[in-house]
């Protein structure tokens, strides 16, 4: 239950009422007996610096911030740390004294779900194979690099867009529009295909080495075609809600003052309107 003393926070979207982010920090709020409420926060592009500085005004400890926003985020901020730097983009907001502290936790998201759910995958085990130049790509490119995958191949419809991600991270990364899948050990899907109401992602796993892990971003629904594919093939499949549990636990712990946990329960409370396939 809250208070007027309550901690508050919330996620910035527009749309914002399809992010799970509210059940999975209430789901913690409970657990953990604080005082606090987390809510969703739909506000269009032309007015979002004006909602931003009013719910800093209004007391709350900070904000996610999901799309169309986070690159919007990154240009507000008055601090930003190694993570949004190198991610070109915020998810993570913490208002302290009148300034907006931002962060980008989508890279530390992804490996955490990675070593969860494929615990045998070691960064030195050959090159990561990216799908897509945009939203998480990025912050994911960028967490790979510096985890120690030895090469980032990112393939994108348009080669131009994942040149320029290439020069903005550096690193041993390579742009192509023609996924080398004979040599990946770990194939990652950024891009929005086989998410529901989106056309399926089409990819022949065959290629890939029996000791490969395959990844996707999108979590609706939780186990998406390519997972399925992959699975069929004997490999190890990531699903994209580890990502988003995951990358929620830096900025509930700079909010609320508690260090949450990623469990079985949490995982099935917000998967619990989620389609399976």
């Amino acid at each position: 239950m809250t208070t007027g003393k309550a901690i508050t926070a919330g996620v910035f979207g527009w749309p914002a009422g399809h992010s799970r982010s509210p059940q999975l920090h209430s789901h913690w709020l409970e657990r953990y007996g604080i005082d606090g409420a987390y809510v969703p926060l739909p506000v269009p592009p032309d007015q979002f610096e004006a909602a931003l500085r009013g719910v800093m005004a209004a007391g709350f400890a900070g904000a996610n911030v999901t799309l169309p926003h986070k690159e919007a985020a990154f240009a507000l901020c008055d601090e930003r740390d190694a993570s949004a730097l190198r991610a070109g983009a915020v998810n993570t907001l913490v208002f302290r004294d009148g300034r907006i502290l931002g962060s980008n936790t989508d890279g530390f998201g992804f490996l955490e779900s990675l070593r969860a759910a494929a615990p045998a995958w070691r960064p030195e085990y050959g090159p990561a194979v990216l799908l897509g130049a945009g939203g998480a790509a990025r912050a994911i490119v960028a967490a790979l690099l510096d985890a120690g995958v030895p090469e980032v191949v990112v393939v994108n419809r348009t080669p131009e867009r994942a040149e320029e991600l290439a020069r903005a991270i550096g690193g041993n990364i390579r742009a192509t529009a023609v996924p080398p899948l004979s040599t990946a050990a770990l194939l990652v899907n950024t891009t929005s295909l086989g998410m529901a109401g989106q056309p399926p992602l089409e990819i022949d796993l065959s290629p890939l080495p029996a000791h490969a892990v395959v990844a996707d971003a999108v979590y609706v629904p939780l186990e998406t075609p390519l997972l399925h594919a992959a699975r069929a093939r004997g490999l190890a499949a990531v699903p994209g809600l580890g990502m988003l549990l995951h990358q929620a636990r830096p900025g509930f712990a700079l909010w609320f003052g508690v260090e949450p946990v990623v469990d079985q329960a949490l995982h099935d409370a917000v998967a619990a309107d989620i389609p399976r396939l």
